[in-house]
């Protein structure tokens, strides 16, 4: 009551103030009852303080708040498109027509590199073989890097071979040592696994598959492939099957059979990417040209790595991408990675919704 009588007791009439609104409920709409409600000043979305011109609205903002027409809101940061893009308007749906068909639209030229195998040539395949895909962006397209949508090899056996394959892939996602990279837990936790399709040729051919899609997508820089065999025979038990690595298998005489690869590719896109434009952000962290802008470097760049680690495979712990985007792509040493991140990580918890 006391607060109608103050604010909503203009005009020689008396409405209802609601405090839920901040607003007066007025019994005549004109003239309005409602006076001048002073701003909120508080935590959070409140304001720091009040306008002198305007007691209704704000002068100044909490942090992690910005002012916008006189009144606090969560501050969002500009644009991240000019540094480093994201997005593709296929969906899932879309994605795994495209990669059944294997589409030129979504296929991407890596080079193969194996010391171990070539393409079309049959091999023995009782030992391990190392393959890659690779783009080599760090050396040759310094302005982009890649998602990967999926992987397609197209595998023959020789006629009545018991070897069956067994793949390994390595993912690298921007350079680096092979060290860095990461193991895709295939067909493991909702992980997608190989799909296997038997061509229609004279040959023992198949088409292996995996589709990761938007839900898995992940950067990539090379594809490391290992590929090993086991051997399937008959149990001695019953009539189910067993395995044995090659070299397990003690019956020399038996040939095992020979494989052939006859091609491989990686699926996905290519995205923009501006190093020096990160580096532009990172600047502002150490020679800020004012608080406000390096306080919306520090949101871009926030922005940025959130939406890069959100792509981290899955598993017990995260890897942290934008580390390796920023030692790999942009070349920063050890000690400035730990430098920014420490940065990013104290304005972080200073934002309301750091989560």
């Amino acid at each position: 009551y006391i607060l109608s009588i103050m604010y909503c007791s203009e005009n020689n009439q008396i409405g209802s103030y609601m405090e839920e609104t901040r607003t007066c409920s007025c019994h005549y709409e004109h003239p309005s009852c409602q006076g001048v409600i002073p701003c909120s000043v508080g935590d959070g979305s409140h304001c720091a303080s009040c306008s002198y011109e305007n007691r209704s609205r704000c002068a100044s903002c909490n942090p992690g708040y910005m002012l916008s027409q006189g009144t606090c809101r969560n501050t969002i940061p500009d644009s991240t498109d000019n540094y480093i893009g994201f997005e593709t308007d296929l969906q899932d749906m879309e994605l795994r027509y495209l990669l059944q068909k294997k589409d030129g639209r979504i296929s991407i030229h890596a080079m193969f590199i194996s010391n171990d195998v070539r393409l079309n040539n049959w091999f023995d395949p009782s030992w391990r073989k190392r393959m890659l895909l690779t783009l080599k962006s760090n050396k040759f397209k310094s302005n982009h890097v890649h998602m990967l949508l999926g992987i397609s090899l197209q595998i023959c056996l020789t006629k009545n071979s018991t070897l069956e394959p067994v793949l390994s892939v390595y993912i690298n996602p921007f350079g680096g040592s092979h060290s860095e990279s990461w193991i895709m837990p295939i067909d493991q936790n909702s992980y997608p696994d190989w799909e296997r399709t038997k061509l229609d040729i004279p040959l023992d051919c198949y088409n292996w598959t995996l589709t990761l899609g938007n839900k898995w997508k992940t950067f990539f820089e090379t594809v490391h492939i290992y590929l090993r065999s086991r051997v399937k025979t008959a149990s001695t038990q019953g009539n189910g099957s067993v395995h044995f690595e090659p070299l397990e298998y003690m019956d020399s005489s038996r040939n095992l059979g020979y494989m052939k690869i006859n091609s491989m590719q990686v699926f996905g896109y290519s995205m923009h990417f501006d190093p020096d434009a990160i580096q532009d952000l990172i600047l502002q962290l150490d020679y800020p040209y004012t608080q406000g802008s390096q306080d919306s470097a520090l949101l871009q760049l926030l922005e940025i790595r959130d939406r890069v680690n959100r792509l981290s495979p899955p598993g017990q712990q995260p890897l942290d991408l934008f580390a390796c985007l920023l030692r790999h792509r942009l070349k920063l040493s050890t000690t400035d990675v730990v430098r920014i991140q420490t940065a990013l990580q104290a304005f972080s918890a200073k934002q309301p919704n750091s989560m």
